[in-house]
């Protein structure tokens, strides 16, 4: 069994100089695509509060099958 050397060396190739900066800015830019969106959710919620009245208000009419019950749920903000 003959050993033959790697002659196929390429320090720019994909696997080498260039795939680390692909890699890095990559996972650089995913970084701060979370933190901006996570900046805008936070900004979000701090100008529209959830308002949990809807289901701490009144919990005497929700029965345990109905319909209306839809009332007492958990609602999307505005």
């Amino acid at each position: 069994m003959a050993v033959t050397e790697n002659t196929n060396r390429a320090v720019f190739g994909l696997n080498g100089v260039t795939g680390m900066l692909i890699a890095t800015v990559l996972l650089l830019s995913i970084l701060a695509f979370l933190t901006v969106w996570g900046i805008g959710v936070q900004q979000g919620s701090a100008t529209n509060p959830y308002d949990p009245t809807p289901i701490t208000s009144s919990l005497d009419n929700v029965k345990a099958d109905s319909k209306t019950n839809a009332n007492f749920a958990f609602k999307d903000v505005k």
